[in-house]
Formats: structure tokens, sequence, C-alpha cells
């Protein structure tokens, strides 16, 4: 039989403020344990929770940024589970006045997921099990910590639309300043929901879920795994049986953790230390005023107004970083397939040769735009421009400053050239051999041996005709 994948995604994403959604104790992470706590975030008796503010415009402008719909009138709720990382046995929620319902993130050709609901709460602790010492230790620092809950309706149908929403809602959620979505940090988390079913029937399977997945990777290796696994037990004529499952990375497989819990095994009341929120036109008139421009227009825009291709296009949009020094530069060099070429193709390579991150490079646009320019104008080769670009990227300093210092301006003086076509010809006799017996291919050996003697600074034309000359 054949059988249909239906996933949904609960995604926590944490917000980015200086303190807690209740209290004012910093978030901060990497801090010694337990440091950053107080007997509000402790749930200590007497403690009252106040609302961060700026967490609500953060959780407005996501909400905004995915096209869901604010509530006028928003709670909060008490969730009731114990764990040793909620001291308070309860978790401060929202349940059914969440702030948003309905937004949609639109994957690679179009097709929208429907969010279903947005909504703020805290975050728990975290359990550290130390290796070999038998015993689990509890940090509080992250108790509080604003979170946002982004949950789908069940529209993803396979592990590639899986990883193509979570890298999407990503980077809209970066691009709108809601959140770094530092996934090493834990700022992104995910639980995904899934069920398989026969094609083409609707009714929806038996659901299990997988609990905090922390890699994009992980979350389609678990749903390819999740989905064999519940197609195996309805082929082997078994039900598959309601449950929250864990992510075993190193095995590659699930592994049952407890019963599905259901809202009602919570016992979600209203919050009675905390008064509805209500949400007003103007805030929401201002939050949507803040947005910038979002990586789906922007993508669009970038097409129709640079010429660029659909791929220059998506990379480009998908990092804010890069589409802000793409538009200076291919504004002032009107070179903007140049622009995307060195941003695209050269940054990546010096980023991965010199283990740096996309937030340390240095380059400013109008480095870039002035090597753009030395290369059209004749006066740096490309080999001696990427060796520019690599110290621009490191250090920040200007390309005509490094060109000077290094000396790595264009050679084209007929000696300097026919010196160093002689020594290339002298060294390679076999490559000299077969240009003259016909083999034109050979010729790109001896003009690459030309430009090592220049350091990649002989002008390439002047250099082919001076060796086409030599080698009669």
């Amino acid at each position: 039989m054949d059988y249909e994948l239906v996933a949904g995604i609960e995604t926590h994403v944490q917000l980015k403020t200086r303190t807690k959604l209740f209290c004012g104790c910093p978030v901060r992470f990497g801090a010694p344990p337990n440091t950053l706590v107080c007997p509000v975030c402790l749930g200590l008796p007497g403690a009252l929770p106040v609302l961060n503010r700026g967490a609500v415009d953060l959780a407005l402008r996501a909400a905004l940024a995915l096209h869901a719909t604010v509530a006028p009138l928003t709670r909060f709720d008490r969730k009731h589970y114990h764990y040793p990382d909620l001291p308070k046995n309860y978790q401060i929620s929202q349940y059914d006045l969440p702030l948003s319902r309905n937004g949609w993130v639109e994957l690679e050709g179009g097709r929208k997921i429907g969010i279903l609901r947005i909504h703020l709460e805290e975050d728990a602790g975290k359990l550290l099990h130390p290796e070999g010492e038998g015993r689990s230790l509890v940090d509080l620092n992250r108790t509080g910590i604003p979170l946002l809950e982004v949950v789908t309706r069940p529209d993803l149908r396979s592990s590639e639309e899986v990883h193509q929403y979570l890298t999407s809602l990503k980077t809209i959620l970066r691009y709108a300043g809601v959140s770094d979505c530092d996934m090493e940090k834990g700022e992104l988390r995910c639980d995904l929901n899934l069920s398989v079913r026969p094609r083409g029937q609707d009714r929806l399977g038996v659901k299990t879920e997988i609990k905090n997945v922390n890699s994009f990777r992980f979350a389609k290796d678990a749903i390819d795994y999740e989905y064999r696994r519940q197609v195996g037990v309805l082929e082997s004529g078994e039900p598959v049986v309601r449950e929250t499952r864990l992510w075993d990375a190193e095995k590659g497989v699930t592994r049952p953790l407890r019963s599905k819990e259901e809202a009602h095994d919570y016992r979600y009341f209203p919050d009675p230390d905390l008064p509805p929120v209500r949400i007003d036109p103007e805030w929401i008139r201002r939050a949507q005023a803040s947005l910038p421009e979002l990586p789906g227009p922007k993508r669009a825009r970038l097409e129709r107004e640079y010429g660029l291709s659909p791929y220059d296009a998506r990379i480009l949009a998908e990092d804010r970083t890069l589409a802000d020094l793409f538009e200076p530069v291919a504004r002032s060099t009107g070179r903007p397939k140049a622009a995307a070429n060195w941003l695209i193709n050269d940054l990546r390579r010096v980023l991965n040769e010199r283990r740096m991150l996309l937030e340390e490079a240095k380059l400013t646009p109008e480095g870039l735009s002035e090597l753009i320019a030395l290369v059209e104008g004749g006066l740096l080769t490309g080999t001696a421009a990427r060796e520019v670009f690599a110290e621009m990227v490191a250090a920040g300093r200007p390309p005509g400053e490094i060109v000077r210092e290094k000396g790595l301006g264009r050679v084209s003086d007929a000696a300097t050239l026919e010196a160093a076509a002689r020594d290339a010809i002298e060294a390679n006799p076999r490559a000299a051999a077969d240009f003259r017996a016909g083999k034109a291919a050979a010729l790109k050996a001896l003009l690459g041996a030309v430009m090592k003697r220049t350091r990649g600074r002989a002008d390439p034309g002047r250099a082919e005709e001076i060796l086409r000359r030599l080698l009669g």
C-alpha cells in the first residue's frame, strides 16, 4: 500500500530580550549555573510575575511577519506538569486566547504551510548529566526566558518540506529582529508531530510526537525514520500507538518517552497573577511599521530590479547581512552580477577557509565596490583580486591599500611578462612541445605557470600573446 506522510511542527523560539518574561533577571548564554535567577522565576511563595512588554512587542512583530491575525485580547494560563527543571510545577503559557492565529510560511514553489497559532510562554530550566557521575543536576538559568511557540497545521508532506519550512521560518524571524535563532544556544527547538495514512485518504492517522529536535538535519532524519517505522507497524497489522518519542541522533532512531498528553492532562486555567493583555490597533500599527522588508518580497524585488537569477536572489535574500551588503554595491558599481558572485561564491569560500562566521566578516560595501572597480578597470587580475578580497573580509582594509602593500597590481609590462613566459616554457618543456604539436589546451598549463611566477598579477591576454609568439 502507498502511504502519505502528514506532519506539523511546534517550534519554540527564544525571543531577543535583555530580561526574562516575567522578571528582571538577565538573559545571557553561558553564565554559571543558577546565577541568573530570582524569587519570581524560581516560583517562590509570594513572588508575583510582571509581564515584559518588550517580549510582547517582539511577539507582535513575529506574528505580523508570519501573516497571522493578532488577537485584540490575549491572556496567560498555567500549564501544570511536574518535571525537575520546572520549579513551580507549572509553566506560564497561553491556551485558549493565544496572541495570534492563522498565519503562513511560503515554501519554494509557492506552497503555503498554514500556522494554526503563535503564542508566548516561559522556558523551563535545563537538566545536566555529568558523564560518569551517575546523577543529574539542574540549571535554572533558562527558567522564565521568553519563548514564542509557532504551531503549524498538519500541512507538511515530506522531510524536505519540513527542512524548507524550518529554514524559511528561521530566516523570517531573524529578518524581523525577533530572535537570533542560534540552535547551538538552544534559541530554536522544535517538536515534530507526524502520522501516516493511505494515500488519498482524508482522515488523519494516529499521531506521534518527537520532542526537542535541535537541528534541521536531525529534524529531516527523524521524520524519515519515523515515517518508515510507522509504515512498518501498519504493514505488520499492528496499530500505531499515540505517544511522545525522542530522537536518538547517534543511533538514528526514535525512542519511546511517554504516552502522549492531552490538553486536559495539563489542567490549564487562567493565571490569577497576570491580567489579560489588550492589544489595540495602534500597537499593531507600530509593530507593522517597525518590520523591515521580508525575505519573500526582497527576493522578488532583487530579481526584478537587478536582473538576478532566482537562485542568486534567493541566496542573497535568505540572509539580511548579505542583502544589505549587495544592494549598495550593485547600485554604486552598476555590476549587480559581479557583486552577487563575490558575495555568494567568494565570500563563502573565504569564510570556510578561515573558519569565520558571516557576522565576523569585516567586508564593507565601499570596499567591495572599489575592488570591483579595480577588476573591471583592468588594474587587478582575478587571482590577485581574490587574495585582496580575503584580506578585506578578515581585516576590513580598503583594497587599494592592500594592493599597494602587497604589490598586487596587474603586470602588463612586456619585458616582465616575456621573462616570465620564457621561464614557464623552460620549466615546462612537455607542455611547450604539446602546444607546438597542435594541442591548443597545453597553452593553459603554460599560462598558469606565468601566473604563478607573477603571483597572479600577469595580464592574461598579454601573457597569452607573448607565449604564442615565443612558441612560434
